[in-house]
C-alpha cells in the first residue's frame, strides 16, 4: 500500500475533536488537518460515552477514552470511504484529590467546580493517541495547577463570561482563567487541550515529521 506520507508535499491528519483549541495548536505545529467528528449530540445515539468507569484511576480514563476516539474514528473513515490518514484524538480531565471533575452541566456545577479549585493545587491530565493502519500510538501529559483563592463575586463574573461551558473543571487556561493561575507545573498546551511535546512525538512514531 503506498505510503500516504510520500504522495503529499503537506501530509494531513483527521481530527476526530471539534475543539477550537486543538485545531489552532495543531496549526502551532504546522500539521494539516480535517475535521471527522463523532456523534455527540444528547438524544441520539453517542459514539462515545464519556464517564468512568467504576473504580477507574483518573489516568487509566483519560488514556482510554482517548484510545477509543482514534479507534471509532478511524472506523467512521473507513465506513465513509474517505481517503486513509491518520486520525489524531485527544482527552483532557481536571482532576482534584483523585476525582475527575468533567465539563459542567450548568453555572451551577460551574461554581461548585471552580469554587472546589480555589486556592488549590489540581492535575491536569491529557491523553493524545494516534491511529495509523493496525497502529495505536498514545502519550499522555500530566500538569499540575494551582490555583489562588478567587473569590465567589470573582467566579460568578467569570461564569458569566460563558467561558467555563464545555471546559473540563469549568475553566480555560488560555483564556480569562489565565487570572486565576498562581502556577503551572507542565505544559501549557497540555491544560489547554493537546500537549505539543507528546503530540510530536507521537507523530514521528508513525513517520509523520512535523514543522
Amino acid at each position: 500500500m503506498n505510503d500516504p506520507f510520500l504522495l503529499t508535499e503537506r501530509p494531513s491528519v483527521y481530527l476526530a475533536s471539534k475543539s477550537p483549541r486543538r485545531q489552532e495548536l495543531l496549526r502551532q505545529l504546522g500539521v494539516e488537518f480535517t475535521e471527522l467528528l463523532l456523534r455527540e449530540a444528547p438524544g441520539r445515539e453517542q459514539d462515545i460515552i464519556e464517564a468512568p468507569r467504576k473504580d477507574e484511576a483518573p489516568l487509566e480514563y483519560v488514556k482510554r477514552i482517548a484510545r477509543l476516539k482514534a479507534s471509532v474514528g478511524w472506523h467512521r473513515m473507513s465506513r465513509r470511504a474517505l481517503a486513509p490518514k491518520p486520525v489524531l484524538s485527544a482527552d483532557t480531565e481536571v482532576v482534584l484529590e483523585g476525582a475527575v471533575l468533567g465539563k459542567p452541566r450548568d453555572a451551577a456545577d460551574a461554581i461548585a467546580m471552580l469554587s472546589a479549585l480555589s486556592g488549590r493545587t489540581h492535575e491536569v491530565l491529557t491523553a493524545v493517541a494516534i491511529r495509523w493502519q493496525a497502529q495505536l500510538v498514545q502519550a499522555v501529559s500530566s500538569s499540575r495547577v494551582t490555583f489562588r483563592v478567587i473569590p465567589k463575586d470573582e467566579i460568578e463574573r467569570y461564569i458569566a463570561t460563558g467561558e467555563p461551558f464545555d471546559k473540563a473543571g469549568s475553566y480555560a487556561i488560555q483564556g480569562k482563567a489565565a487570572a486565576f493561575v498562581q502556577h503551572l507545573d507542565g505544559s501549557y498546551s497540555g491544560v489547554m487541550g493537546l500537549p505539543l511535546f507528546e503530540t510530536a512525538e507521537i507523530l514521528s512514531r508513525i513517520g509523520f515529521t512535523v514543522l
